[in-house]
């Protein structure tokens, strides 16, 4: 990602994004919980850490259904790139989640 916050006359078009430390840090998530309504899709992430019996959100974001869309098509795109390059993911069985978890979609 190029910096260009030092750019005084940045490209016509362009956006500049800062990223601060502590959000580069991120924040790990074993679990994805999706949730969605007519004007919007909510994409709670948790972490889930065995012999805890209770786990709380970490992060939550909301997409319009138009950005979901993208992000779907956009993180499929990916994947097959890192799998082009470093094989198939495998994809594990899990353990259910509890029904008194909470929502019910998850990823």
């Amino acid at each position: 990602m190029a910096d260009d916050s030092n750019n005084p006359n940045p490209k016509k078009g362009q956006i500049n994004i800062e990223l601060d430390e502590k959000v580069a840090e991120g924040t790990y998530s074993n679990l994805a919980i999706i949730n969605h309504s007519v004007s919007e899709f909510v994409v709670d992430f948790v972490s889930i850490m065995p012999g805890t019996p209770k786990s709380k959100v970490k992060s939550r974001i909301i997409l319009t259904p138009q950005h979901a869309k993208r992000l779907l098509k956009a993180l499929g795109e990916n994947v097959t790139r890192f799998e082009n390059a470093h094989g198939e993911i495998k994809d594990y069985e899990q353990a259910p989640i509890p029904l008194n978890f909470g929502p019910t979609g998850q990823a």
